[in-house]
């Protein structure tokens, strides 16, 4: 299973992005067999991922030199100690260093990359390798192969996968997925306005939260997500540990 490269949605009409597939071209089976087909090696790819795993998402414009790099690393290697997985987006700043991390204490590395206008290259530390054309289909797999997600600092990307599987928690679709969020200083403003804007308004209520937690320790955020793994957890984050509390 190691050392799997593919491109998913190379068919042969040539290269495909989600740019071809929002135009109205008409070209509904084109399109729709490009979707298959990038799912079904998407699918393919998560059943070889052998054992738990987790997501862990980040910005891709940091460096060795900061902290965050370094506290990501040491949270790769620590899942890879628990004998986990560890899935990131394949590219460079958090997400090689959870992947370098993994690897480097004999785990198992895996990166969904994404074909991007200005593409984003993989990462040196990756025993399996998938790169996507379609953001729907990438973000599929970061939730269909993990047992829970770890988000460090990021951009607009990091937020997309926060708050989508925050949708995915809240509305039921999947169960046992704790969040954690690395990085105290930075998710504590955004934890007070969830909490004084949209609690307080009654627009999000306090179980739709009961899975995410923020902590500035990888060991705390392993244990989060293995804990959470063993007992089957739904909403039930010890009191105190909850968003906000």
């Amino acid at each position: 299973m190691f050392g799997l490269v593919a491109r998913a949605g190379d068919v042969e009409t040539g290269r495909v992005d989600d740019r071809r597939m929002f135009q109205r071209d008409g070209q509904i089976e084109r399109q729709v067999r490009e979707i298959q087909d990038e799912f079904r090696t998407g699918f393919e790819t998560v059943k070889r991922i052998d054992r738990p795993a987790v997501s862990i998402f980040g910005s891709a414009r940091i460096g060795p030199a900061d902290a965050a790099y370094g506290s990501a690393t040491a949270t790769g290697g620590a899942f890879a100690h628990r004998g986990w997985a560890v899935i990131t987006g394949g590219g460079p700043g958090v997400m090689e260093a959870a992947n370098r991390g993994c690897r480097d204490a004999g785990g198992l590395s895996v990166g969904f990359n994404i074909q991007l206008p200005h593409e984003q290259t993989s990462n040196g530390y990756l025993d399996i390798e998938l790169t996507f054309h379609h953001f729907y289909a990438r973000k599929t797999m970061f939730v269909k192969a993990a047992e829970g997600f770890v988000v460090f600092p990021g951009g607009f990307g990091t937020l997309d996968e926060l708050y989508e599987s925050l949708t995915l928690v809240q509305t039921g679709v999947i169960s046992h997925f704790p969040i954690v969020l690395f990085g105290t200083q930075h998710w504590r403003p955004l934890l007070d306005w969830t909490n004084t804007e949209l609690l307080s308004g009654g627009l999000v209520s306090l179980e739709d939260l009961r899975l995410v937690s923020v902590t500035d320790d990888p060991a705390e955020a392993v244990e989060t997500l293995v804990a959470c793994y063993e007992r089957r957890c739904f909403h039930d984050i010890a009191d105190g540990e909850a968003l906000g509390e």
